[in-house]
């Protein structure tokens, strides 16, 4: 199955800004039908209320866009800039009406990706220099997947697979379902096309002995502590890929990174970020 591309001024975001549009504006815009006299025009801009790194530029500009093809969206900033708090990421000039109609939808998702880029940045930040990759996980909001691991990206980290498609990556229901990890890895290694990486979760280094002798590509090494994470990377041969996932926070990221595991995998950086603060000021009218 296809994916459509949500990552630029694409027919693919355009088709879901369309149906993030409809849920908000639906028959209409009532208040500014009401109140803003028609044929008015505006400037507007998009500013920071809070440090973060942006992610989310051209969703925002899809949206505009989207409510009225006359909108001239300026973008100031672009994904991965770094954004000090009152700094403009971008001016909207068009009609008062459209530019209203747009606002809450691309704030919404401007603020939604911006934050997931700003706490994948700290993430980053606490292990660098240490040779560690910080990846996203399939813990993202339905239809957003794309445009979130794209602000994971933006903030400096990687993506892990986007789908069960990506990848074969077996984990404890798999293996229960196998009847074990080396049955499961070896059931994977028969019907996996060429060059497809099989990774196998494992919870302790007796199940991450099995994976290594079943051959496995690469481990991921589930709810382990510092000290088990450490003694796996001891006793994993050269060549498999180790990856630490769950219980990891910015409290002890730097901890799982120093034991010389490859990547750590973080949940939180698109199902718990809180979104960034971003506000629309109208600057000056005319018609």
């Amino acid at each position: 199955m296809s994916r459509p591309d949500l990552t630029g001024p694409s027919p693919g975001l355009r088709a879901a800004v369309a149906a993030f549009l409809a849920e908000d504006v639906g028959r209409g815009d009532r208040t500014s039908e009401a109140v803003v006299p028609p044929g008015m025009q505006a400037q507007a801009r998009i500013e920071a209320r809070q440090d973060l790194v942006v992610a989310g530029i051209e969703a925002a500009r899809a949206c505009f866009e989207a409510c009225s093809p006359g909108i001239d969206f300026s973008a100031r900033m672009a994904d991965g800039d770094r954004a000090a708090a009152r700094r403009v990421l971008a001016v909207v000039r068009g009609e008062l009406r459209a530019i209203l109609a747009a606002e809450r939808t691309a704030l919404n998702l401007l603020g939604r990706l911006s934050g997931v880029a700003t706490l994948t940045a700290r993430y980053v930040a606490a292990v660098a220099g240490t040779g560690t990759r910080i990846v996203d996980t399939r813990k993202t909001t339905p239809g957003l997947r794309a445009l979130e691991k794209a602000a994971v990206r933006a903030g400096g980290g990687g993506n892990h697979r986007h789908g069960l498609d990506d990848g074969i990556l077996i984990k404890d229901n798999h293996v229960t379902a196998a009847g074990g990890v080396a049955a499961a890895v070896a059931a994977a290694r028969r019907s996996a096309p060429h060059g497809l990486r099989v990774e196998v979760e494992v919870s302790d280094l007796g199940e991450l002995q099995q994976a290594v002798d079943a051959g496995a590509d690469a481990i991921l090494l589930d709810n382990m502590d510092v000290e088990e994470v450490a003694e796996a990377v001891r006793l994993a041969p050269r060549g498999v890929l180790l990856e630490a996932s769950g219980g990891i926070t910015l409290d002890n990221v730097a901890a799982y990174a120093a034991t010389g595991v490859d990547l750590v995998s973080v949940g939180a950086l698109t199902h718990s970020a809180p979104a960034a603060d971003v506000s629309l000021e109208v600057d000056r009218t005319w018609c």
